[in-house]
């Protein structure tokens, strides 16, 4: 009986968590996969994944930084599968284009002024990626970034201004 109420708490925050932070994990997602649905289904994953095996979603407090550390690993293995899919000459082309049927949120990030520093970011290796969406788009602290990808400060710090660096000269800017 108490086994079953915990369980019925953990369901109830992890619902919570879901709600109030869904539509942020889905944005990290699609600015690491570059496509919504694959970013959705990502996001999705990682609660499905969470309720299964009825974890909590890290530490009190500290359930970002959790939440934010699984859609990025699991990020991370999409990539790894269309790297893998594209060595075995089956990567369909519509898993690395952005899918016709964009929300308009998708478009409004895919707008003209945009493309060419999506472009330059898509460029870049993942960490470095990962670290500028973390820093910029999030507005994390590098101790967020930190504890989130589990790097040091001084990682974040260093791979932040490399990215930095990069992007201005793949968009002919000066950093």
């Amino acid at each position: 009986m108490f086994a079953d109420q915990l369980r019925q708490a953990d369901d109830a925050s992890l619902a919570v968590l879901f709600r109030r932070h869904h539509g942020d994990l889905v944005r990290l997602a699609v600015l690491i996969v570059g496509d919504q649905p694959t970013a959705e289904d990502v996001v999705q994953d990682v609660f499905a994944g969470l309720h299964a095996r009825n974890l909590r979603a890290g530490r009190a407090g500290q359930e970002m930084a959790y939440l934010r550390a699984c859609v990025i690993n699991r990020c991370r293995s999409v990539l790894r599968r269309r790297i893998i899919s594209g060595r075995l000459g089956r990567l369909q082309d519509d898993s690395v284009e952005p899918r016709n049927q964009r929300s308009a949120e998708a478009e409004l990030i895919l707008a003209e002024e945009r493309k060419e520093v999506l472009a330059a970011l898509a460029g870049l290796p993942a960490r470095r990626r990962e670290v500028l969406v973390l820093r910029y788009w999030l507005g994390l602290t590098e101790s967020e970034i930190a504890a989130t990808l589990g790097i040091s400060k001084g990682t974040v710090k260093s791979t932040a201004a490399r990215g930095i660096a990069a992007l201005a000269k793949a968009l002919g800017e000066t950093p």
